[in-house]
Formats: structure tokens, C-alpha cells, sequence
């Protein structure tokens, strides 16, 4: 292991290994299967890179995406270790080349997709080469209890009986306890190592809201991030395109990114944000798996996720380099039906896909931490009485005075209409609202009709998506949902139960927690750390065009902070930024402490 430590900090420029990525490491040392499940942003890929790097043979990484491989090899490159994938994306001549320095022991890791690994001529290449052990990366794919099953994943079974004595290693950011035996199963694992880490991601804000105007709120949130990058999803295509559209107007650099677009335009869209010429992108859930840009300051979700894990895996891509981060959920009653619908549609749904749906709703409607709600979710534990980064814990959702009174008006009229119409119609009748439809039928004749005129529509829908959430009312349809009162919702109604409403404070309470700690201000109202961490910023990514690769492999976000805070100005100093290795030291160090020195006086306490 100390081996493994000296390789970390020399390479990586890590002084210390974040929790678990120790044990990982030692299973790995150990020879011994495992199952590792950290989350997005907790150093999954150092638990199998150090390892590789320090014993000096072949470790073979399999991973569903051609551009995270590629990623990944150009990461390795840039901090010394040898490494190469193997994928559709090589013309013949490459792939024999890679297959060739494979034989020779030219590379410490070796990136494979999981259909190109179990073709007899890939084992026979891997067999003559000499493999340390395997990797499986994003291993939930394989479980069809997970969230993102493929089936292509299902045939890394072989590997166990072409390499009876070679480690497994399965690696993921989500996997309930359903999915990590489905896992260990699949993989016909031996006493595998189960390692799971915090599922709470404490730099994260989560904020949830009704959606009312999707436009409006998106574009407030982006307010609160102007020149940060972010990832904006919504469930359609075509919201897709209006949303990136809208944006445009108005001056951002934003981008689109959905399966109904060539590929030539997707890839672009994907390069543009990566290199940083793209602030935002607008994407459906095909974008994310495998986006390493570490710098995400915000995720938008303008429709609710199909799951939790989803909603997990997708927000967890905003603040990778752990500095604090914004993940919106903007929802409404609709979502859960154009879900139900979409899955209806691609056939018999996977396993638990329908429940799943009903949690994740259940999740938007609860008036609960958000960090708790999470962490419970996967099983674990949450100590703190309040986490102070949720909307819950910040205080800009509160109870409704006088819920139960409110919750028995909504029900009675819902009694009333017959249990026969939608939440929209329903609203209506409790607004007291002039329509041809009301009148035709009747029904402002209701007692119920103008009980609550003074209430905004979008405020009763509000509520009648919360009282189906707490099982007050049932939904009856897919395409036009009626709403009927429950068994529960009449007991509500005699007041033998209690339920909840809830509404969001007019002024939130706070705002997202700061990106950096307070520093004295400079010229201009910027602070000091702000402007030189804008040049080296700049400075990233002159350094990463000129050599093709993206800027956060240049460095991450926290470590140009650190730079800006510490402001190191000799190459022994700069060594004990985090995340300057001896590799970055020497092809990096020059530029950035020139920038470093020509930016006023350094700190003298720097070095």
C-alpha cells in the first residue's frame, strides 16, 4: 500500500486517499473480487488507475462509452501512465497497434467495451498479454434491477471462466442492495468485498419546485450561475429544442443534445462543452454517462427523473471537483404519467421501472431533508438533524397553516364532481371558474364551486399532486388521468388522519452556499483569488487546445482555486497544490507559475 500512496502523490498529486478508495485499492492488492460503490465524484477510477499504475501489469478497464474511454486514456497520458482502449472508433490499423503494444506489456490499463472483451480474439490477445485484473466499470448496466440496465453487460459472465484466477472488480456510483447482489451474481463473484461510501454529497444544494413556467425558472437559476457551466435535462426531444432555442435568445452560450440528432451534431455539442465554449447544455438523459468536466456548477432537471438512482446519478454530475453545486427539480403531476406512458410504450417495463417512478414522485412531494431522503433511500444512515443545504433545511418550503382544513375542501370536491375529471378541471371548480364546461355541467351549483377562488391555480394543483402523493386520491387513466378519493382520503376527510400541504416562501431563505470561502475584495468589487483564478482559467484552456484534450484535464476547478488562494510561485510550492503530480509539474509548471507571478504580489507566506 505505501507503494500505492508514493504512486498516488507523485502522480496525481494527492497527498491522501478519500474514503474507501483505500480498501478498494487493498482488494485490489489482495487479489481479491469486489464490489465498490462510491458516488459521482467520490474517486471511483483511482481506485483501479493507482493500483495499475504501482504493480506494473496489465489491468483491463471495461466501460459502456467510447468517449469516456478516450477520456480516460487522454487523462492517464496527461499525468504519465500508459494506457489505450480498444473500440469501433479505431480503423483497422490503430487497433492492431494497440493489440500489438497490449502483447508487449506497453500499458498499464487497457480500456475495452464490454461487447468487444468477450469476442474470442479479444480473450485470446488478453490471455497472451497477461492480465493483473479487471475493472467493470458503471456495473450496475448489468443488473436488470438497476437503472440503466444493457444487456451487452450480461456477457461479461465470461470472464470469470476464461480467467478462472483473475480478480473482478465492479465499480458503480449507484446500486441499491438489490442491484450490488444481482452484480455479484452476474459476475459469479468469490466473496467479494462489498465497499459502499457515502451516498450523501454534502457540496450539493438540492432544491425542488412545482413547475409552472419551465422558462422562467430555468432562466432564474441560470441567473444565479452566469458564466458557470451547467446541464439543463428535460424528458422530450422537442423540450430539448425549445429550451436550447429560448436560451440562445437571450444570449447564452448554450448547446442541445438528444438522440434524434445526427451524431456529427451531438459530438459537437459535447466537444463545445467540454472545451468550455459552451456554458450550458440542454439534453435529454441520453447526455451525462461518462461526461468527466468536473467544473459543473448546476444541474436543472425541468421534468422529473424517471427513478431515483436516475435523479442520483444525474445531479451527481454537477460539483465533481467538490466545491459547492445547485441540482433543481422543477415537476409537475404530469411528469408521472408521460413517464408511465413512455415505458408503457417501449414494451413490458423493466422490473421495478413503475415503482421506481412512484418513489421518485413521492421524493418531489415530500416535504423532507433532501440529503436524509437520499442517503435513506440507498440504505444508509443520515446523523444530522438538519444537512443546511436543501430547500427543506434552508427554509424555502414550509407547511401550509391550515392543511387539514384545505386537504378536506379539495377532497369534498373531488366527492363531489364524482371522482370523474383531472386535477386542471377539479382546480377550476374550486377557483370558482367561469368556464362553458363548468356551467354545462353543473357544477357551479357545488358546494365546493369558488370555496377556493383565492388560491392560484397553479397552488391547487400544487396540492392535489401532494394529496395523490400521500394517497389521498387515486389515478385512474394515462392520457386524460382522472382523480377519485381513497380510502384514506375519507378518513382525511372525517379528520381520523392528519396530512400536510405545503408551499414555497415568496423570498428564499438562502441561496445556494458560497463556491469559495469570503476573501477581501479588489479593484472592481472581484476578490483577488477571483481574478487570478479567471487567468489561469484562461490559461487552461489555451494549454488544453493546443494539445487537444479538455481543459479539465489540465487541472480541475478546486485545484486552480487553490492555486489562486495559495499562490505558490516556486516549483516546490506548486508541488503541494492538489492534483500537480511530477508529470504536471514539469510540462505544466512553468506557464501556470509565470501566470501565477504576473499576477501582483504573491502571498509571502507561498513560499
Amino acid at each position: 500500500m505505501d507503494d500505492v500512496r508514493r504512486v498516488v502523490k507523485q502522480v496525481w498529486g494527492y497527498d491522501a486517499l478519500l474514503p474507501l478508495q483505500e480498501e478498494a485499492i487493498g482488494a485490489v492488492l489482495a487479489q481479491r473480487d469486489s464490489i465498490v460503490v462510491l458516488p459521482t465524484g467520490g474517486g471511483k477510477s483511482l481506485c483501479y488507475q493507482a493500483p495499475a499504475a504501482s504493480i506494473g501489469k496489465l489491468a483491463v478497464v471495461v466501460s459502456p462509452l467510447i468517449s469516456l474511454m478516450k477520456d480516460q486514456v487522454d487523462g492517464l497520458a496527461a499525468v504519465g501512465v500508459p494506457a489505450a482502449f480498444l473500440n469501433s472508433s479505431l480503423g483497422a490499423d490503430e487497433r492492431r497497434a494497440v493489440e500489438a503494444g497490449a502483447a508487449r506489456g506497453q500499458y498499464r490499463l487497457l480500456y475495452v467495451a464490454p461487447e468487444r472483451l468477450v469476442l474470442p480474439t479479444c480473450l485470446g490477445l488478453l490471455r497472451r498479454a497477461g492480465v493483473a485484473f479487471f475493472a467493470i466499470d458503471e456495473a450496475h448496466c448489468i443488473s436488470q434491477w438497476g437503472h440503466d440496465f444493457r444487456p451487452e453487460y450480461r456477457q461479461l459472465g465470461v470472464l470469470r471462466e476464461a480467467f478462472p484466477d483473475v480478480a473482478i472488480h465492479a465499480f458503480t456510483a449507484t446500486a441499491t442492495p438489490r442491484v450490488r447482489t444481482d452484480i455479484a451474481a452476474e459476475l459469479t463473484l468469490r466473496n467479494p468485498a462489498i465497499l459502499v461510501g457515502s451516498f450523501d454529497r454534502s457540496n450539493l444544494v438540492y432544491r425542488v419546485r412545482r413547475r409552472t413556467d419551465r422558462l422562467r425558472q430555468v432562466i432564474e437559476a441560470l441567473d444565479r450561475h452566469r458564466g458557470e457551466a451547467g446541464i439543463v435535462y428535460c424528458i422530450r426531444r422537442a423540450e430539448v429544442d425549445q429550451l436550447s432555442e429560448a436560451l440562445r435568445r437571450r444570449g447564452l452560450r448554450a448547446v442541445r443534445y438528444h438522440a434524434g440528432l445526427a451524431d456529427a451534431e451531438r459530438k459537437r455539442a459535447q466537444d463545445e462543452f467540454i472545451a468550455e465554449r459552451a456554458d450550458v447544455v440542454v439534453a435529454t438523459v441520453a447526455f451525462g454517462m461518462g461526461i468527466d468536466r468536473s467544473d459543473v456548477r448546476f444541474v436543472i432537471h425541468a421534468g422529473m427523473p424517471k427513478s431515483i438512482e436516475h435523479y442520483q446519478q444525474e445531479a451527481g454530475r454537477a460539483g465533481r471537483d467538490g466545491l459547492p453545486a445547485e441540482c433543481l427539480l422543477l415537476y409537475s403531476g404530469g411528469d408521472y404519467g408521460l413517464w408511465r406512458s413512455i415505458l408503457m410504450a417501449e414494451g413490458l417495463p423493466a422490473p421495478g421501472a413503475i415503482p421506481k417512478l412512484g418513489e421518485m414522485y413521492g421524493y418531489c412531494q415530500a416535504v423532507a431533508c433532501r440529503h436524509r431522503s437520499l442517503v435513506e433511500y440507498f440504505g444508509q444512515t443520515y446523523g444530522a438533524a438538519s444537512c443546511g443545504a436543501c430547500d427543506v433545511c434552508l427554509g424555502e418550503v414550509t407547511t401550509e397553516d391550515g392543511s387539514a382544513e384545505l386537504a378536506g375542501q379539495i377532497l369534498a370536491c373531488v366527492l363531489e364532481t364524482g371522482g370523474r375529471f383531472g386535477a386542471d378541471y377539479v382546480a377550476d371548480v374550486l377557483r370558482g371558474a367561469e368556464t362553458a364546461r363548468v356551467a354545462r355541467l353543473r357544477h357551479n351549483r357545488l358546494a365546493a364551486y369558488g370555496r377556493l377562488r383565492q388560491v392560484p391555480k397553479a397552488t391547487l394543483r400544487g396540492w392535489l399532486a401532494e394529496l395523490e402523493a400521500q394517497g389521498c386520491l387515486a389515478r385512474d387513466g394515462d392520457e386524460y388521468p382522472t382523480l377519485a378519493v381513497t380510502v384514506r382520503g375519507r378518513r382525511v376527510l372525517l379528520g381520523d388522519e392528519a396530512v400536510t400541504l405545503t408551499r414555497a416562501v415568496a423570498r428564499p431563505a438562502g441561496g445556494p452556499r458560497p463556491v469559495r470561502p469570503p476573501v477581501p475584495a479588489g479593484p472592481g468589487g472581484a476578490t483577488r483569488d477571483d481574478e487570478l483564478f479567471e487567468a489561469l482559467r484562461a490559461l487552461r484552456r489555451a494549454m488544453a487546445e493546443e494539445r487537444g484534450i479538455p481543459p479539465y484535464l489540465i487541472f480541475s476547478d478546486a485545484s486552480l482555486r487553490a492555486m489562486a488562494h495559495e499562490r505558490p510561485t516556486t516549483p516546490e510550492a506548486f508541488l503541494q497544490i492538489k492534483g500537480v503530480g511530477l508529470r504536471k509539474l514539469q510540462e505544466l509548471g512553468p506557464r501556470f507559475l509565470a501566470c501565477i507571478r504576473g499576477h501582483g504580489d504573491p502571498d509571502p507566506s507561498s513560499g
